[in-house]
C-alpha cells in the first residue's frame, strides 16, 4: 500500500469513528431532555458510522493476513485508538441510555 492510500485509509478510519463518537454524545443529550426516540435515530448512526470503520480496519487485517502488511505508523496507531475509544463510547452511552429510559418509566 502506497503512503498515500494508506493515509487515505487512516483519515477513514479517524473520520468514521469521530462521526460515530459525535453520534454515541448526541444521542446521549437527547435521552437527557427525554427525547428516546431521537435519542435512538442517533445511536443508528452510530452504529452506522462505526461499521463503516470496522469495515476499513477489516479490509486492512485482510490484506495483512493475504501477505500485504500495513505500515504501522503513529498516525494508524492514532486510527486505531480513535476507533477503539469510539466504540467503548457507544457501548457507555448505549448502557447510560437504558438507565435514562429505564428512570422514565417510573
Amino acid at each position: 500500500m502506497t503512503d498515500e492510500r494508506l493515509e487515505e485509509v487512516v483519515m477513514g478510519l479517524v473520520g468514521f469513528a469521530g462521526e460515530g463518537r459525535s453520534y454515541a454524545f448526541e444521542a446521549l443529550r437527547f435521552a437527557r431532555k427525554g427525547d428516546f426516540d431521537a435519542s435512538d435515530e442517533a445511536m443508528k448512526k452510530c452504529a452506522e458510522a462505526l461499521l463503516e470503520a470496522h469495515h476499513v480496519q477489516t479490509d486492512l487485517i485482510q490484506g495483512e493476513i493475504q501477505g500485504e502488511p500495513t505500515k504501522i505508523t503513529l498516525l494508524m496507531v492514532h486510527a486505531q485508538d480513535h476507533l477503539m475509544t469510539a466504540m467503548l463510547a457507544k457501548d457507555f452511552v448505549e448502557e447510560l441510555i437504558a438507565d435514562k429510559k429505564e428512570l422514565a418509566k417510573k
